[in-house]
């Protein structure tokens, strides 16, 4: 399993390099192999990326839809790392050729002002780390061809991340109401996706404090800084060259970005 788990993480990390997709990498796993062989690819592709320079700035949830994980056969969420350079500013154009099959989605972001060490972390000391949320664009990208993607794909794949973008208006938490606050995405001007905090998982919050134990248990436990992109309030967008997108969720404000033509 060992030269299995090397060969997916090594197949994962050149696709990403080469910007060249690659066929689902749970045949190569074999027919046992399960989830936490799919998050052990996922951990080698981490440190290769850590020992290579890259900075650990957060943590994301996905699968935090019923109806997706009833499609990829799981009854939880799923986590990946989030790296200072996949972080883009409110307004700044994706560079063209960055990403391989990217598509958006619409997130509610918390950035933390104190560590969360503990495996049994409460929701209060949840709350009480929260520094401030943003409105935030997650730009799911895809190493496996055509997004036929299976649970282990998408796990070993870094749950599918590609890049993020973040409002520049930080809003405390009293002022705000994360399950309740409504969410229009846009494309060129035309609202292509809608959503609330409750379909994320029923809360963001919820969904934050899965994240915040699941990360100690693997012993990469959450600290203050580090940014959460709490999972999606509403449908995916695929994006294309030129396309321009704006994000608008209630009590947060607004986040946009446009993605590069390739002559740019």
């Amino acid at each position: 399993m060992e030269d299995a788990i090397h060969q997916a993480a090594s197949a994962l990390a050149n696709a990403a390099r080469h910007r060249a997709p690659i066929a689902p990498i749970t045949p190569e796993l074999g027919a046992g192999a399960g989830i936490d062989a799919a998050y052990a690819v996922q951990e080698e592709v981490t440190k290769a990326a850590l020992a290579a320079g890259r900075r650990l700035v957060g943590r994301k949830i996905g699968l935090t839809s019923e109806a997706v994980q009833a499609q990829l056969g799981v009854d939880q969420p799923d986590y990946g790392m989030l790296f200072a350079d996949m972080e883009y500013a409110d307004g700044q154009t994706i560079p063209a050729g960055l990403l391989i099959q990217p598509k958006v989605e619409a997130e509610v972001a918390f950035v933390l002002g104190r560590d969360l060490p503990g495996e049994d972390v409460t929701a209060s000391e949840l709350i009480r780390a929260i520094d401030y949320a943003l409105p935030a664009m997650e730009i799911v990208d895809s190493r496996i061809r055509d997004w036929k993607i299976g649970i282990l794909d998408t796990i070993a794949d870094n749950a599918s991340s590609g890049v993020y973008v973040l409002g520049s208006r930080p809003v405390r938490l009293a002022d705000f109401e994360p399950r309740l606050c409504g969410m229009v995405m846009e494309r060129a001007g035309e609202p292509m996706s809608f959503g609330a905090g409750a379909a994320c998982m029923g809360n963001p919050l919820i969904a934050s404090l899965w994240l915040a134990r699941r990360m100690a248990q693997v012993g990469r436990p959450l600290g203050a800084g580090d940014v959460i992109l709490s999972g999606a309030l509403g449908p995916m967008v695929a994006a294309r060259q030129g396309d321009a997108f704006r994000v608008a969720i209630n009590g947060l404000g607004e986040v946009s970005a446009r993605f590069a033509r390739g002559e740019e």
